[in-house]
């Protein structure tokens, strides 16, 4: 996995190990597992043959997660060996030690230095990667040297390992940076597609406020943009991101044009007639801008999801809002990927579908939730339905949710519950034939969804509670049935918030309260105490005595919060001398009038953070996370991107 993982970041010159490579992960199963005496012994004979054995041997230990640290001596004496064979597996290892063994790895500094002038240019790099990992501030001038060489090597392959130096050395001694960036700089205007992604990278860790050193090579990337491998189209979008959003004015303007696809207008020979309308409307794309959104079009087609999802937030973050819909495709795509990458991208177009629901209605069915699906996944396909949800929808969607609401995943079934409570609310027209439904699965047998249908009822009944009395009755008659300390706080806070309505039922049920006090949980207790003391004040003749006894159990419970509670309401509603001026205020206080809850996404503020980053994912600020900046108010000068030909 090791080996895999770090060549995965040379794609393009990797290729030459992997024979190698498939020998080192066959033979171990092959042949009798050796001590490290006998690698030892074949390390340091004569036979290269013997040599090459041992080092397939030795790479096939690290590949099982082994430590070999034991061999670092008898390896590194073959580090000037002429067999290439050989010298490839022997930078493989040292890549791996160098860092543990870094005294044994000076020692042979001067033999590194001089493989990076070997003629082959896999040496070279393999080289260059050696002397980067040895992490000691003394070679730090050395290193310095082998990569300005290298940044200037014939072979694009070589230059790209530079690129990945430049990371190591600026985190080894962050005081070579202007250095660093004269590297950087030169390296930009490298015209290989092998470089451009390493060294955009490089660019993102050492200097990412250095704007100016992409104008000159702003339009070079973005045409080189389909050709660099994927992982580098990922950092290149990402940065071109960021770069577009300082240098472009907003195309969501109200009363924009939008014909840069016209030749005319990208060639700048407007007519007249077109002058009159741009007056009028004064908004018309760069096109620089309309460069980048062009040729990262393509790359939503790619196989790496990764880069499909730096292609739909680069056009989220910066393209026209009419233009943002072709991304929608692209995502459902995905959708088919794995559980992780489902997970990544469902977030993401949780976020969209809030602002734009349009753009996945026609996916809809997409979105519907498989029984195979993980309850992450589920949860996360439940908020975009409800997202998508209108009035010439909801029907299907609540159909739907009846289906999900009988699911054997309890935490599912009361996610959806809460989706069927926030489709209540926002959509007026199916307030009502939601709250039948959900009275409906207070009969259940299973307690989760009692509760959850409890706690959704008792938001929905304070938007309109005047004409729900019947189902306040409905729920006091279900209490003794209810476990739930959740779904039991909740009956209770509505028998108090709305004890007027249903003036017989309330002090039966704190009558029944006042009997099983002592062995409720502690928000229910709390309740029980709101509930006596709004009884007491609106209907005192038939509650005085309870609420005194209830008061009483709560001055010596054994949490000091309810304690705490029972002496405040005690003081507030029952007058006496001492608190003469806050008793004419009690009834204010507890029985004043309380906005109704607003049932929002979770993914309301996630827009926040740019699609796609780990900040995102969290909805928190992660370590190095730069956010966008907002639009400029006027575009910056657009000849800076003008790059002068050479005859």
């Amino acid at each position: 996995k090791y080996l895999l993982g770090y060549f995965s970041l040379d794609q393009s010159g990797g290729s030459w190990f992997l024979p190698s490579l498939m020998l080192t992960l066959i033979r171990p199963t092959m042949f009798p597992v050796l001590r490290n005496e006998d690698l030892k012994e074949m390390l340091e004979s004569n036979k290269e043959s013997l040599k090459l054995e041992a080092m397939k041997r030795v790479v096939g230990l690290i590949a099982k997660g082994k430590n070999a640290s034991e061999l670092f001596p008898a390896v590194v004496k073959n580090v000037a060996s002429k067999n290439i064979e050989l010298k490839k597996l022997v930078y493989v290892y040292l890549v791996r030690y160098a860092e543990e063994q870094q005294d044994l790895a000076l020692l042979s500094i001067s033999t590194f230095q001089r493989a990076l002038k070997d003629p082959n240019q896999f040496i070279r790099a393999s080289a260059l990667r050696v002397l980067s990992s040895i992490r000691v501030p003394i070679i730090v001038p050395i290193m310095m040297l082998a990569i300005k060489e290298a940044a200037a090597d014939l072979s694009p392959y070589v230059r790209k390992t530079s690129a990945h130096a430049i990371q190591k050395l600026f985190s080894l001694d962050p005081d070579q940076k202007e250095q660093l960036i004269e590297v950087i700089e030169k390296l930009l205007k490298d015209k290989s597609t092998l470089v451009a992604g390493s060294v955009v990278m490089a660019f993102e860790e050492v200097c990412p406020d250095r704007i100016d050193l992409i104008h000159k090579n702003y339009r070079k990337l973005c045409n080189l943009l389909v050709d660099v491998e994927e992982w580098g189209q990922v950092v290149i979008i990402s940065m071109l991101t960021r770069y577009a959003r300082t240098q472009f004015t907003s195309p969501w303007k109200e009363g924009a044009v939008f014909d840069e696809n016209n030749e005319k207008t990208f060639y700048d020979s407007d007519s007249e007639e077109k002058k009159g309308q741009i007056e009028a409307k004064p908004y018309i794309m760069d096109p620089d801008h309309r460069l980048l959104l062009r040729n990262t079009k393509p790359l939503l087609q790619s196989r790496n999801t990764a880069v499909v999802m730096s292609v739909a937030q680069l056009y989220w973050h910066l393209a026209p809002k009419h233009e943002v819909s072709i991304v929608t495709k692209s995502l459902v795509r995905l959708l088919r990927s794995h559980r992780e990458v489902q997970y990544i991208v469902l977030q993401n177009i949780a976020t969209m579908s809030i602002q734009r629901k349009g753009m996945f209605e026609p996916f809809m069915k997409s979105f519907y939730v498989r029984s195979t699906d993980a309850t992450h996944i589920k949860t996360l396909k439940l908020e975009i339905l409800t997202n998508l949800a209108n009035e010439a929808n909801i029907s299907t969607i609540l159909r739907e949710f009846q289906t999900y609401v009988k699911s054997q995943d309890k935490a599912f079934a009361a996610a959806t519950i809460q989706a069927i409570g926030r489709c209540a609310t926002n959509i007026s027209e199916v307030t009502d034939t939601c709250l039948n439904g959900l009275v409906l699965l207070l009969s259940n047998r299973d307690e989760t969804v009692v509760a959850e249908s409890v706690v959704v009822i008792k938001k929905l009944l304070q938007t309109q509670p005047t004409q729900h009395s019947e189902i306040i009755k409905h729920m006091a008659k279900l209490f003794d049935n209810i476990t739930v300390p959740m779904a039991r706080a909740s009956i209770l806070w509505l028998m108090g918030e709305y004890c007027e309505r249903v003036p017989k039922i309330a002090p039966d049920v704190l009558r029944k309260m006042a009997k099983t006090f002592t062995i409720e949980e502690d928000i229910v207790k709390l309740q029980t105490v709101n509930l006596a003391a709004k009884l007491y004040l609106t209907n005192s003749k038939q509650t005085k005595l309870l609420t005194q006894y209830i008061l009483n159990l709560g001055k010596y419970d054994q949490n000091y919060d309810i304690r705490d509670r029972t002496r405040f309401i005690r003081q507030l509603i029952v007058p006496s001398e001492k608190n003469g001026a806050l008793n004419k205020y009690a009834r204010r206080i507890l029985l004043a009038p309380k906005p109704a809850p607003v049932l929002e996404s979770a993914f309301k503020d996630r827009d926040r953070y740019q699609l796609g980053t780990l900040s995102h994912s969290l909805n928190i600020k992660a370590t190095g996370y730069q956010e966008l900046s907002d639009w400029p108010a006027v575009a910056p000068d657009q000849s800076v991107r003008n790059v002068e030909v050479i005859e």
